[in-house]
């Protein structure tokens, strides 16, 4: 054998090696390109989630300003309600303290002209309305 020989064997040899790992670098290179593109298409799929979920958010925004909008409204409107039911409360409390005067003052006078026996169940009578009187300021309190 000769020293040509030789070397072109080897030469061959190494040939062949380089061929195989160049097969084996093309199945790899094909890999990260199919890698690649899956990755493409999770970036792409990635960015179309970013801009609905934007729209989402921005829609939401809009809905709940709406919102607090009319909570603002009605709390107003409410606000308004309860100091005119405050009033109207005030107003009965005079009207009926007048109303118990003007009782008193005519059961003074029934009871003057009234016989004993009537002006006792008419005192038997006065205290219950005393206490309806001592209960009505305290249930005008919670109402305040």
């Amino acid at each position: 054998m000769t020293f040509a020989l030789a070397v072109e064997i080897a030469l061959t040899v190494l040939l062949a090696a380089t061929l195989a790992y160049c097969a084996v670098l093309e199945r790899r290179l094909a890999q990260l390109r199919k890698g690649q593109d899956g990755f493409k298409q999770t970036i792409a799929e990635l960015n179309a989630a970013i801009t609905t979920a934007g729209a989402s958010m921005r829609m939401l925004q809009s809905t709940a300003s709406g919102a607090a909008e009319t909570l603002n409204e009605r709390m107003t409107r409410a606000r308004g309600l309860i100091d005119e039911l405050s009033l109207l409360a005030t107003s009965g409390e005079r009207v009926a303290e007048r109303i118990e005067r003007g009782a008193s003052v005519t059961s003074e006078r029934a009871r003057m002209a009234a016989p004993p026996v009537l002006a006792n169940r008419l005192d038997a009578l006065r205290p219950a309305r005393t206490e309806r009187a001592a209960e009505r300021p305290q249930a005008a309190g919670h109402v305040r």
